[in-house]
């Protein structure tokens, strides 16, 4: 277990790193993007993987994004640059990319069947992934977020 959060952390920090880039941050901040990713994706991989408390990926999803969203904060006097340059980049390994996938699927299959019964098994499966889709990114932007409100004093010193 402990291997596969290792592993799962690994993938999420390069991946960060790479979201990163695209945005031309200060070269300082990207070992601080890999380790707010790697910190984050852990935390929702220990909450839907464990054998003892399951969580749902909405849930999870939103815990995480609540962990980056500190994380990023109090690196912020290491970056000397805002949060949201941390924690943007380390959200996107999270995006809910089958869902959406499924979501976009669910709905060509709705368009192409006419019988009634297939038709609505396609658009169950459309509301289902889209509404999970759309949740969990809900879930992460506001709990992103809230760690900079609450902790202004902290979050708005990289910019003075």
């Amino acid at each position: 277990m402990l291997f596969q959060i290792l592993q799962d952390g690994f993938f999420a920090a390069i991946a960060a790193i790479g979201f990163s880039s695209i945005s031309n941050p200060p070269r300082r901040t990207y070992l601080y993007c890999a380790i707010t990713a790697a910190i984050g994706h852990s935390v929702r991989f220990i909450l839907m993987n464990n054998g003892v408390f399951q969580t749902h990926i909405i849930l999870a999803s939103t815990i995480a994004a609540f962990i980056i969203g500190i994380v990023a904060v109090y690196l912020t006097r290491f970056t000397k640059s805002p949060a949201e340059t941390c924690f943007f980049p380390a959200l996107l390994p999270m995006i809910p990319g089958m869902y959406a996938y499924h979501t976009i699927e669910a709905l060509l299959m709705c368009l192409y069947h006419s019988e009634e019964p297939i038709f609505n098994h396609y658009l169950y499966l459309l509301t289902f992934n889209g509404f999970t889709c759309a949740f969990i990114i809900i879930g992460m932007v506001v709990g992103a977020t809230i760690p900079v409100f609450l902790l202004k004093k902290i979050s708005f010193q990289a910019t003075r």
